[in-house]
């Protein structure tokens, strides 16, 4: 016979309330004879710490189905001991402690598309406005208590999303999008929902391999040198329009001026503004481009000026001291080397760095054929070619490389032997960041 059992007393109205088989347990209980009470209801264990005796309750199929928590405990009147009783008592919160969530979202300049995956069940996807405090609202609002997980594409946005995400406590990841798995359906149909989905499934399957984010000062002090870079080019093609002009409307070059190389001198440039044309049109457009060119040399001249200045600071001193000393590495070649690797500490192997500038070739393999072609294209394709600039200056005063360089020229063309040449520029930058000590030029026997 299964009764209702309700334990009272002073201090508590309801100590305990169970369904029980007999109704003279209620009596053993305040009596304290507690196991006859344990024999009874099979589904109580009894713990013996010190001079206290523990009542615990199992808890069993009822407790999973309905959710309930135990959070009351009570001592009875009548027993010398100290019992905690626990008691079931059900919450409508949400707690998802001890849980994984997983958000995959893809990032563009108006909206974010995110994918939302607990560990076994797929929530949500949606689109929301691009701000990581709205992100992490929503994973609070609807998993309380959870661990959050994000992985997003890198690209134009830079790193800014990740870092206010890792201050809201989020474990946020930025992967290449070319290391993402991808099927070729899903090259064919590519879709935003897509993509957020393929991220979110692949950073829950642990299939995603973060990479390496600077920090804050060396992204603001990347850019000063890759802005560089970027005016260089463009005064290149200025330069490339002005020759482009001269040779349209039929304008020699004196026999003074022939062999500048593509550098502009100031009797260049005079020569330039004193060229006459037929009708004035022709020469506003020549004054234009050569205004562009003496504006972008200016500006590259003062942001080179500034590259000088922070070489000089204690942060980047003592690393440009030792590039300096490997042959065709000058200041601002150790500068980038410098910005772009942040430290050579987190290259495990010579392969990793090599694969990071990108001076490893492509392979092509299947069956019994090996095909080996250039380099690839993936690397950072600034250091990539300030190291082969460099490469060509090393061969020729270096002895070992250059050596290494005419060996190399027996068997392959001058292009791909300077890439080999790179290669083991690269080994000395290694060994002389490594090592803190300068490298020096040696043939080895």
């Amino acid at each position: 016979m299964r009764l209702l059992c309700i334990i009272t007393d002073k201090s508590n109205p309801l100590l305990w309330r169970g369904w029980v088989r007999q109704e003279k347990v209620i009596e053993k209980v305040r009596k304290g004879v507690r196991k006859k009470v344990i024999r009874t209801l099979g589904h109580w264990s009894l713990k013996k710490s010190g001079k206290n005796l523990s009542l615990r309750k199992v808890v069993g199929r009822m407790f999973v189905k309905h959710k309930f928590q135990i959070n009351y405990s009570f001592e009875l009147e009548s027993s010398p001991y100290k019992i905690p009783k626990l008691m079931q008592t059900q919450s409508n919160k949400l707690d998802f402690n001890g849980q994984n969530i997983y958000v995959g979202f893809d990032v563009h300049l108006k909206s974010w598309r995110v994918t939302i995956l607990t560990e076994k069940l797929a929530h949500k996807t949606f689109s929301q406005d691009p701000s990581p405090g709205i992100l992490y609202d929503y994973l609070v609002k609807n998993f309380p208590g959870a661990t959050y997980h994000s992985a997003y594409e890198a690209g134009f946005c830079g790193y800014w999303i990740h870092n206010k995400l890792k201050a809201l406590g989020i474990n946020s990841m930025v992967v290449n999008p070319a290391d993402i798995p991808t099927t070729d359906k899903e090259k064919v149909q590519k879709e935003d929902s897509r993509d957020s989905r393929k991220i979110a499934a692949c950073l829950r399957s642990g299939q995603l391999t973060a990479i390496h984010v600077p920090l804050c000062k060396t992204l603001d002090d990347r850019s000063l040198v890759r802005t560089r870079a970027s005016l260089v080019k463009d005064l290149s093609r200025c330069k490339n329009r002005v020759k482009s002009f001269l040779y349209f409307h039929g304008v020699e070059l004196p026999e003074s001026l022939q062999r500048l190389n593509g550098r502009w001198p100031k009797r260049y440039t005079n020569w330039l503004k004193s060229i006459e044309f037929q009708e004035q049109s022709a020469r506003l457009a020549l004054d234009a481009l050569v205004t562009s060119g003496e504006n972008l040399r200016t500006l590259v001249l003062n942001v080179t000026k500034q590259i000088n200045v922070l070489s000089k600071t204690p942060t980047y001193a003592d690393q440009v001291m030792l590039l300096k000393t490997i042959p065709g590495i000058g200041l601002i070649t150790a500068m980038i080397v410098a910005l772009e690797l942040e430290t050579i500490e987190r290259f495990e192997s010579m392969d990793k760095l090599a694969s990071f500038i990108g001076l490893i070739p492509s392979t092509k393999s299947s069956g019994e054929q090996d095909k080996v072609g250039g380099i690839t294209k993936r690397g950072q394709h600034l250091l990539r070619s300030a190291i082969i600039e460099s490469a060509w200056i090393a061969a020729r005063i270096d002895p070992a490389l250059n050596a290494s360089y005419h060996s190399y020229c027996k068997r392959m063309q001058a292009n791909q032997a300077i890439v080999r040449i790179a290669k083991k520029l690269v080994s000395r930058i290694k060994y002389v960041l490594k090592n803190n000590r300068p490298y020096e030029c040696k043939i080895v026997n």
